[in-house]
């Protein structure tokens, strides 16, 4: 009789207990991600944007590359339900407590190591991040995805991991061009060691030359428009950038992972002093490389919240080398709780997880903490990000009934004034309305074969009498339709104004606009 080897069986048994508690990592994200947000409030208004371009796939837009918007036709495949627009974050995010649970067993990590960088992933920044769908969440994916692959490069050498990497790359250009600070900071700090020799090799060269082919099809779309994406930076640094405090955004990173910050300084001193880790100190130079050019060119705080999971792997394994044995075993649960306890402390406040209500009865600790602060540099009733998340269904329920009472309605121009309100019409409209604005991605989509009778014009708050000088002598009858009355949604007072019985063909002025804003590209 053969028996089995008890090693073996040993083995199997605790590769059997880490996935089980792989896969509870992965349920209670889920769980938290949807329990994060009130039922109070909508969308934010960049959702309705990435949402709305599933209707008008491109190899490129002039907001963001063109991943996003096929994850957008597949979440209307699968009906449009806000159940799944929350989805797709939140699986990136599982997917990257994933990949830094298989670096910490590449690194040769212990179970409490696994669980030590799962729960620092876990509790952490992402958990905001996650709740929205933008591209920021598969960008923090992919940082960490291709930061895994350069490790394993490092410790085998094959050819399907430089693949991989030259697929990852891609991905996360198609995703958001942020990926290109990752290797503005990782490829100096390669040459920096000896890991250099990695960069000249035939493996490497097929990697970039996989990864070109597939973004070459963006890089075409760039091209045939003018390259827009410079234009869109170019607005950026001058209008948003230029603003950034380099101070701001070094508190900024602390406070990401303010939880887990211990274990993130540990693996900075490990990738220096610690043997097993010598092979990988290029991650060491990576790591300030990298913020040095994000600094240097002013890059908002969240663009570097990528860099961070990745050295939760290497904290985490070299914490659990040094205190899994003699009188530092008692130091485990403390690691553990530290990230929970500051959850605890941001779950107060960091999530739109009060109504609007609470949040104004109280507004003291939120004042204090300056997340009542608009861009505007004034306090308001609430954080502004809560506040883009409100009004939006009453906006499109409004246009809707104003749409469905004018003459030839499939003759009716919607137009609004930035693409939150366009998005948030198209999302929630029950007449198939398809708004348009001159903001956005939005001025590439007018129907200009329609001859327009009648117009909705959806405008931000100010002086309606205004509009009506303006727009009424080109129609028969004006009115205003009605406004956001939600006195905490950022749109508030945001006016609908109706106009039937056009004078004149008002394609020729739209095509006057999109030509006047285009012009830059």
């Amino acid at each position: 009789m053969v028996y089995p080897n008890i090693k073996t069986l040993a083995g199997k048994a605790a590769e059997t207990r880490q996935t089980l508690l792989l896969l509870g990592f992965i349920l209670l994200k889920f769980i938290l991600q949807y329990s994060l947000i009130s039922p109070e409030y909508d969308l934010q208004r960049d959702e309705y944007l990435h949402l709305d371009q599933a209707s008008h796939l491109a190899w490129g837009y002039l907001s963001v590359p063109p991943f996003t918007s096929w994850l957008s036709w597949i979440i209307r495949q699968l009906g449009n339900s806000v159940f799944w627009v929350k989805f797709f974050p939140a699986l990136f995010g599982a997917m990257t407590i994933g990949v830094v649970w298989k670096t910490i067993q590449a690194l040769n990590g212990n179970t409490f190591a696994l669980v030590l960088g799962a729960t620092c992933v876990l509790f952490s920044v992402l958990l905001r991040l996650n709740t929205l769908y933008q591209p920021n969440s598969l960008d923090v994916l992919c940082w960490t995805s291709l930061y895994f692959i350069v490790l394993k490069c490092i410790q085998t050498q094959r050819l399907s991991w430089f693949l991989a990497g030259g697929v990852v790359f891609a991905v996360g250009f198609l995703n958001k061009y942020n990926i290109g600070f990752l290797l503005a900071g990782l490829i100096p700090a390669l040459l920096l060691t000896r890991q250099r020799s990695l960069l000249f090799t035939r493996k490497a060269l097929l990697a970039c030359l996989v990864g070109a082919l597939l973004v070459l099809p963006n890089l075409l779309w760039q091209y045939n428009n003018g390259f827009p994406v410079i234009h869109h930076m170019n607005q950026l640094a001058a209008y948003q950038l230029v603003n950034v405090d380099r101070w701001a955004f070094l508190r900024a990173q602390f406070f990401f992972f303010a939880g887990s910050s211990f274990v993130i300084g540990m693996a900075l001193y490990a990738l220096l002093v610690y043997p097993p880790f010598r092979p990988y100190r290029s991650f060491f130079w990576a790591f300030f490389g990298t913020l040095v050019v994000f600094l240097y060119f002013r890059a908002k705080d969240y663009y570097a919240i990528g860099l961070y999971p990745i050295y939760l792997a290497f904290g985490s394994v070299f914490i659990a080398n040094k205190v899994q044995t003699g009188r530092l075993r008692y130091l485990q649960p403390v690691c553990l709780l530290i990230p929970i306890v500051f959850f605890g402390f941001m779950y107060q406040f960091a999530f739109p997880n009060r109504s609007p209500a609470y949040i104004v009865a109280h507004s003291r600790m939120y004042q204090q903490l300056g997340m009542l602060r608009w861009e505007d540099g004034k306090d308001h009733p609430l954080p502004q990000d809560y506040a883009d998340m409100l009004g939006w269904q009453e906006l499109a329920a409004k246009v809707d009934q104003l749409y469905a009472k004018l003459p030839e309605p499939d003759r009716t121009l919607v137009l609004c004034d930035n693409y939150g309100q366009a998005g948030a019409i198209n999302y929630y409209t029950k007449q198939g309305i398809r708004a348009v604005s001159f903001n956005a991605d939005y001025v590439n989509w007018f129907d200009l074969d329609t001859y327009y009778t009648n117009l909705i014009r959806v405008k931000e708050a100010g002086e309606v009498g205004e509009e009506l000088r303006e727009t009424s002598p080109f129609f028969r009858t004006a009115l205003v339709g009605g406004n956001i009355q939600n006195p905490w949604a950022r749109e508030q007072g945001t006016t609908i104004f109706v106009f039937t019985g056009a004078k004149v063909d008002i394609r020729r002025r739209i095509n006057a606009e999109i030509n006047q804003i285009t012009q830059p590209h």
